[in-house]
């Protein structure tokens, strides 16, 4: 994932597949039901890290983190690790 837009949709799909409601997802992590819709919908630039931590957890999700590198027209290449 490259935007908050596609975490956003990636979220929702995850929420949709275990069969949560929005208001108990956005409940059980402190927030605002109309602060996940925004989320999911793409419609919020900042979330925030503790807030988004406790909604991936509420769904079973965890945040990985892999190291990319830029070339000159900005196109992006994975770097790999040792593996």
């Amino acid at each position: 994932m490259r935007t908050v837009q596609e975490l956003g949709r990636a979220v929702a799909e995850r929420r949709h597949w275990l069969g949560l409601k929005q208001g108990l997802v956005a409940t059980e992590a402190g927030i605002s039901q109309e602060c996940l819709s925004r989320f999911e919908r793409g419609r919020s630039e900042e979330l925030g890290s503790r807030k988004l931590l406790a909604i991936l957890k509420i769904l079973g999700l965890e945040l990985s983190l892999q190291a990319i590198s830029s070339d000159t027209l900005g196109n992006t290449t994975k770097v790999s690790g040792d593996e």
